[in-house]
């Protein structure tokens, strides 16, 4: 049997901004945008998503007079990449 998507994280970008956020501590949003080659607008709303579930956590400050905002993965955020990749692995296995 088929497990589930999570529809949250089935979403191209959305799954691009955890896959790297898994392999850093954390990223900032330039960072971010610069490797998922995202519009900063798409970015942000994906981002505001993710952090809603609370699959990352965003931290905003200032680096002297620029506004800067930093993202890490959250121990739930990692349990539901986790999840999402053990659900396509049922698709994929009964491929086999």
């Amino acid at each position: 049997m088929f497990k589930e998507l999570n529809p949250l994280l089935h979403s191209e970008l959305r799954l691009a901004i955890m896959s790297l956020l898994l392999s850093v501590e954390e990223a900032d949003f330039v960072f971010i945008r610069e490797q998922t080659k995202a519009t900063a607008g798409n970015l942000s709303v994906q981002l505001n998503k993710l952090n809603e579930a609370g699959y990352i956590n965003v931290t905003k400050s200032f680096k002297g007079n620029m506004p800067c905002t930093t993202c890490k993965i959250t121990e739930k955020g990692v349990n539901a990449f986790e999840e999402y990749v053990d659900a396509l692995k049922s698709y994929i296995n009964k491929m086999d």
